[in-house]
């Protein structure tokens, strides 16, 4: 009897994604949902996208391989990735967007109603890209529950001064800003940019204007995180400052018991959404792990 077929590592795994509904407060928002199928989540990871993206950005079609969604659940975590206020459904509710501090607050309201609802496991950790990064940072820097704590933030595309001015950019998407956002189109699989059609949105007005602002908010948002915090950065990372000096300034800001600062061969700005995502949500999880461990050592520590 001849044995059978080895399985590849990139066919799609069996864990459903499905859509829900959040209250964000007085916003609800929609999300994607992936869990663990007969077994509670050890973590929640929650991702939150970047402008003029959507949740679905963690779950790229273009490939199997791409999907956090899909992996975190078949590690036996459950992952959320929630349209951001003024994406998705909350676009009918705020069409103009939110401002980076009402942003943290639906998401925070929205996060509450999810951990009332679902198992959470040990508590929530953020992975965010992008803009999705600052409204991470500002979650965590008011983030104050004990009873569905805040384990970490994984963030990428982000740092707290920009590569270019953005206020001569004239505008932040369409096709000149193509090569911030994508870097070589080689690192892409087939069918991404025709796929990406789904994901991609318009940037609300309220977000797109407070987009300069974010070198200034920065230092005050930094010093009230007190979550460990890792930073990933592509290759061909062109919206973002992120050499040396600037790093260190940075991560001389956060208040964070603990900043590691990675960087990611063979990727550009959407990282998530390239033949490197697969190596990017691992080693976020990973760092999962390494906040799930010193969270489980801290008592005896003591």
């Amino acid at each position: 009897m001849p044995a059978p077929p080895a399985q590849s590592l990139h066919n799609p795994v069996d864990h459903d994604v499905r859509e829900i509904v959040l209250a964000g407060g007085h916003t609800p928002l929609s999300a994607l949902l992936a869990q663990p199928r007969d077994t509670l989540p050890r973590a929640t990871v929650v991702a939150l996208h970047g402008g003029g993206m959507r949740a679905s950005y963690f779950h790229g079609e273009a490939h199997p391989s791409l999907s956090l969604l899909t992996l975190g659940a078949r590690l036996g975590f459950s992952v959320l990735a929630v349209d951001r206020p003024g994406y998705g459904l909350s676009s009918a509710a705020v069409p103009f967007g939110q401002g980076l501090a009402d942003q943290a607050g639906t998401v925070r309201a929205a996060l509450d109603d999810f951990s009332a609802r679902y198992a959470t496991g040990t508590g929530l950790f953020l992975v965010a890209h992008s803009y999705g990064g600052k409204v991470a940072l500002s979650v965590a820097a008011r983030d104050t529950r004990a009873d569905v704590p805040l384990l970490g933030l994984d963030l990428s595309g982000i740092s707290h001064r920009y590569a270019i001015d953005v206020h001569e950019l004239g505008g932040f998407h369409g096709r000149h800003t193509t090569w911030l956002h994508w870097g070589p189109l080689g690192l892409y699989p087939p069918n991404t940019f025709r796929l990406a059609e789904r994901l991609v949105a318009t940037m609300p007005v309220h977000e797109e204007a407070e987009v300069g602002l974010w070198p200034e908010a920065f230092a005050g948002i930094a010093t009230r995180v007190r979550v460990p915090v890792r930073l990933t950065y592509a290759e061909y990372e062109r919206w973002w400052l992120h050499d040396d000096a600037t790093l260190d300034e940075m991560t001389g800001l956060l208040s964070a018991p603990r900043v590691l600062v990675d960087r990611l061969p063979r990727a550009g700005h959407n990282l998530s959404l390239g033949w490197a995502a697969r190596a990017y949500h691992l080693r976020a999880l990973a760092f999962l792990e390494e906040c799930l461990a010193d969270r489980e050592q801290a008592p005896r520590r003591a």
